[in-house]
């Protein structure tokens, strides 16, 4: 694909349109000993250290025979096949006895999610994690009808949840976050936000969620104006990340500041600030003792690094 692909993206498996459609055909998959499943718990993900061969862990796959001796009422939720193989996420968090038992077997552990895509999982196998966390935790908040209070069944393999009173269908939802690196010749704006960020000199480009009924452009022109008081022109999008903490999609942007004068939000951002193009090319090679970046694990990271670099 002739794309930027981010951390979290490129999950090459087909999420089977099709196949979904057969309630039989995912209860059999769910059975069938030659299907996959990926054990989660809460914000953890099971990794196997010898997956690979040389000691570096990857997704803990394991096979229904595995799991089936420790699992009582864990759903299986269908993430999609390839090579001839089922995929699925399963939920351990509320059976921690399975957890454990499924820990104990061999070197496979639970590590915190975004730990492990940073440094453990390569970017398909980060992709799969992502697709997986965020359907078990839209699961783990919805089982209740949002139109009747009543509980909800799952269909389509966990694409969707259906209410059995009313009739309501409910699916997952991802939020549109957009995240902008606002530069102005050779100074870039970045800030910190309350409650993130606390190093002293750790900045990051500014975001925020999308409203209903506005467009990309108008997001990005109204974070910034809400947060810094800058205007800005000439938005341009970069690139998009999902981030599965818990279900959002980053919409990645650059634009040019129309202002410069910062009049910022105090009780949304700590400190906002415009700073050298010189100093930000310092702090992507980790030399500057004055400002401090988000890694490659981030959009924002990608965001500052091409317009640093002189890509926009």
């Amino acid at each position: 694909m002739d794309f930027y692909q981010h951390v979290f993206a490129g999950n090459p498996l087909d999420r089977g349109e099709v196949e979904r459609r057969d309630e039989n055909w995912i209860a059999g998959q769910a059975r069938n000993p030659s299907s996959r499943f990926l054990p989660m718990r809460g914000p953890h993900v099971l990794v196997n250290a010898a997956a690979t061969g040389n000691g570096e862990p990857a997704l803990g796959w394991l096979s229904w025979p595995d799991l089936e001796p420790h699992v009582t009422d864990a759903l299986p939720l269908l993430l999609g096949m390839q090579d001839g193989t089922t995929y699925f996420a399963i939920d351990l968090g509320r059976d921690e006895s399975a957890a454990a038992a499924v820990e104990a077997t061999g070197s496979y552990r639970f590590e915190e999610a975004r730990a492990a895509a940073e440094n453990l999982l390569s970017g398909v196998e980060a992709g799969i994690m992502a697709q997986g966390r965020a359907q078990v935790n839209w699961h783990n908040r919805h089982g209740y009808c949002s139109v009747c209070g009543h509980p909800t069944e799952v269909r389509r393999g966990g694409q969707k949840r259906e209410c059995p009173a009313c009739k309501s269908e409910h699916f997952p939802r991802t939020d549109p976050v957009i995240i902008m690196l606002v530069h102005d010749g050779e100074r870039c704006l970045l800030g910190q936000s309350r409650g993130r960020l606390q190093a002293m000199n750790r900045y990051s480009a500014l975001a925020g969620f999308m409203d209903q009924g506005e467009a990309i452009e108008e997001a990005v022109a109204r974070e910034v104006m809400e947060e810094a008081g800058i205007r800005v022109r000439k938005v341009r999008y970069h690139s998009s990340q999902p981030w599965p903490f818990p279900s959002s999609l980053m919409i990645g942007c650059h634009a040019e500041a129309d202002s410069t004068g910062i009049n910022m939000d105090d009780e949304e951002m700590t400190d906002v600030q415009w700073f050298d193009r010189s100093e930000v090319l310092l702090a992507l090679e980790e030399k500057s003792e004055k400002l401090r970046l988000p890694g490659p694990i981030a959009i924002a990271h990608h965001l500052i690094k091409a317009w640093a670099c002189h890509e926009v």
